[in-house]
């Protein structure tokens, strides 16, 4: 597909006669759309392959260009004339039709009659980006037998209670049917979300704005779409939650280990398991091969396991990986910042056990990780809703298993039961959450593996001192990182849209406490207390020439936790009047109490240093 598009003060055009037979029948009338974007579009023949991922890229791309122009309104106007080779009338109608109704929840949406003679005046901006053009051709990528599978996969769905209560549940007329989710509003959006099988996302996630306020995270330009950049305070973020997980994952006694990143496409074991995986895969051509970009650390570590010689008394073995980074080819429609990328950073570990019932015990092991590893980051239970899928022959032999697994998550829980095997794993779980938009983001994750043993013919000596294959968890006890923080980020805008003051947990706040000196003498003051305050603790000065009430009001534009005002009566006093943000409230504290207060409720978090220079008039902006 061929666009061409114009920020225009307006756009008037008006039908004349048609240009070919099959054209609709219209008004012949004037019509008038002022400060708008107009998208000139030609859908060519070679669209009509997948037209699916056409009207996906070219809804994504006229997004991005609206939101850098600032328009709500767009009109699509259909002309031939950028292409040689156009599509058919038919096809073109219907991929023209599917990119308005694409547009529409978030734009004011006019497309121009298709298969007419126009007359139309024109008034561009003069702008930098107010002429563009782009040819949008779909994405090449590997789609493996699994994700096809998936997109034509028939399911069960269920309500699981603690009490091992099973409700059919079905969508009739839009609305789920089977079981009273007055008391589950979320596992109710959860069920449909997953039922109705709909990632694209048509407006943006909250997060995003804020990513950028905050100065954590942005997109790059330079970059395949779903790449993105990472500010000081972002980058800090990102790695005190991957040193947390990594603390957690290896107390719980997984062993640490480093992988590549590219794999050979060919390899017979590697091959048949990307053809098992629900993934879209980059490939690239090196010098020597054609090789993939990994989706997750399984290929090292089943590599690594290959090779070593391993007994039935050492089992479980535990691998560990955080893989900077993993890679998906995920969709451009469903690309949404932190939410859903291509490059992100994935906690993985693996655990080799001798059978399933082994593997069962383990699961609950892993399970009890990952709740200590979320509730550490500062999400709870009442942020993730439970979803379990299953082979029903394996919901036959373990329904008791499953239930207990439900008991102890404490709320009802969705499930999906397959008539059929068609991934590599028998059981899964995640934890999902629930963001602005109802969309639901899987965190942690956890799946009974019982092919990947023998595909990669991994082999420890039981007892019986016969060689067999493990049977294989995967685990991703947090999730992605970037995840993570969508999950934090997305929360403090509901917070905040409930009328409370949104923070990040204080241990991954970029600047925990603010000095703030009334005026310029009392700047040495602060910046002595800041050196006694700061060993552990993250701790800045407003030194600008501004006034007290907007660094104040800056600070919390920044969610800074504690504020702290310094003049006359703190230097005179000793103490320290604190502005807690998420209460609002003022408390007088000396500095030694507010270290012991901010440590304790930090404890064993871990730990980095200001990640911007301390006096805020030495600080680059990075997004003006």
């Amino acid at each position: 597909m061929k666009l061409l598009l114009i920020h225009s003060d307006f756009l008037e055009f008006e039908p004349k006669e048609k240009a070919i037979k099959d054209a609709p029948d219209i008004e012949k009338e004037l019509k008038r759309v002022d400060d708008c974007l107009v998208v000139f579009t030609s859908v060519e023949k070679c669209d009509e392959k997948d037209p699916k991922q056409i009207v996906s890229n070219s809804i994504a791309e006229i997004q991005k260009i609206a939101n850098q122009v600032k328009t709500k309104k767009i009109v699509i106007y259909p002309w031939v004339h950028l292409t040689s080779e156009p599509a058919t009338p038919t096809h073109a109608i219907k991929i023209l039709e599917e990119m308005k109704n694409g547009l529409k929840p978030s734009y004011s949406i006019y497309l121009s009659p298709f298969g007419w003679y126009k007359s139309f005046t024109i008034k561009c901006k003069g702008h930098p980006l107010s002429e563009l053009s782009r040819d949008i051709k779909a994405d090449k990528v590997e789609v493996s037998t699994a994700l096809k599978k998936e997109e034509k996969l028939k399911s069960n769905w269920f309500i699981l209670e603690p009490n091992g209560t099973m409700n059919k549940i079905e969508i009739k007329d839009g609305k789920i049917e089977g079981f009273n989710f007055s008391e589950q509003k979320k596992l109710k959006k959860l069920a449909k979300y997953e039922m109705k099988k709909s990632r694209v996302v048509k407006k943006e996630p909250p997060h995003i704005k804020l990513m950028k306020k905050l100065e954590l995270v942005d997109y790059e330009p330079g970059s395949d779409p779903g790449n993105l950049r990472y500010y000081p305070k972002g980058k800090m973020i990102k790695a005190l939650i991957e040193e947390w997980v990594t603390q957690k994952t290896l107390e719980y006694g997984a062993m640490e280990v480093e992988s590549p990143i590219m794999y050979d496409y060919e390899h017979p074991s590697l091959k048949k398991y990307l053809h098992r995986f629900p993934a879209r895969q980059y490939t690239i051509q090196t010098p020597n091969k054609k090789v993939f970009l990994r989706f997750a650390a399984c290929f090292g570590q089943f590599l690594m396991m290959h090779d070593a010689n391993v007994s039935y008394r050492d089992l479980p073995v535990r691998l560990y990986e955080i893989t900077k980074y993993s890679f998906r080819v995920e969709q451009r429609g469903e690309l949404a910042g932190l939410r859903r990328l291509r490059a992100f950073t994935m906690p993985d570990c693996h655990a080799f056990c001798k059978d399933i019932e082994q593997a069962k015990g383990e699961m609950i092991k892993r399970f009890e990780l990952a709740d200590k590893i979320q509730s550490g980051v500062g999400l709870g239970r009442e942020d993730f809703e439970l979803a379990i899928r299953t082979v029903k022959s394996f919901w036959d032999e373990n329904k008791d298993y499953i239930i207990a697994l439900v008991k102890k998550w404490g709320k009802p829980a969705l499930v999906e039961i397959w008539d059929s095997q068609f991934f590599y794993f028998v059981l899964k779980y995640e934890w999902n959450f629930i963001d602005a938009l109802d969309k639901a983001a899987c965190l942690t994750t956890d799946q009974i593996d019982v092919e990947n043993g023998e595909r990669y013919d991994l082999r420890f000596t039981d007892a019986d001192n016969k060689q067999k294959h493990p049977i294989i968890l995967h685990l991703s006890p947090s999730g992605a990182v970037e995840r993570v923080m969508y999950a934090l980020l997305e929360r403090a805008y509901m917070e905040q849209k409930n009328g409370e003051n949104p923070v990040l947990p204080l241990w991954l706040s970029p600047t925990q406490v603010r000095l703030c000196p009334v005026s310029d003498e009392f700047t040495d003051y602060a910046k002595e207390i800041a050196n006694k305050i700061e060993k552990k603790i993250r701790v800045d000065v407003d030194d600008r020439a501004e006034s007290v009430q907007k660094k104040i009001r800056d600070a919390e534009m920044e969610w800074i936790p504690y504020i702290v005002v310094i003049g006359e009566k703190e230097k005179k006093s000793g103490k320290l009047a604190v502005r807690f943000r998420e209460t609002g409230k003022v408390e007088n504290m000396k500095e030694d109490e507010l270290i012991k207060f901010i440590r304790e409720q930090i404890k064993d978090k871990p730990y980095r240093p200001l990640p911007l220079p301390k006096l805020l008039s030495k600080r680059p902006v990075f997004r003006g």
